[in-house]
């Protein structure tokens, strides 16, 4: 199940739309921020319905 969330990213600051996947329940993943091509740690905890995206810097 896809979810579509926004995020600043943690280098630029620049409000970035992502998709998740929320079938694979909880997550750690890095990507690149879209902007800036910054690594960024992706933190995802799944609850049944309900779900959290936390993001952060390699130096975080």
């Amino acid at each position: 199940m896809l979810e579509t969330a926004v995020y600043d990213c943690p280098y630029c600051g620049e409000a970035v739309e992502t998709s998740v996947d929320l079938s694979g329940g909880d997550q750690t993943y890095i990507e690149d921020c879209q902007v800036c091509c910054r690594p960024i740690t992706f933190v995802l905890q799944v609850d049944g319905q309900e779900w959290y995206l936390e993001v952060y810097s390699e130096n975080d």
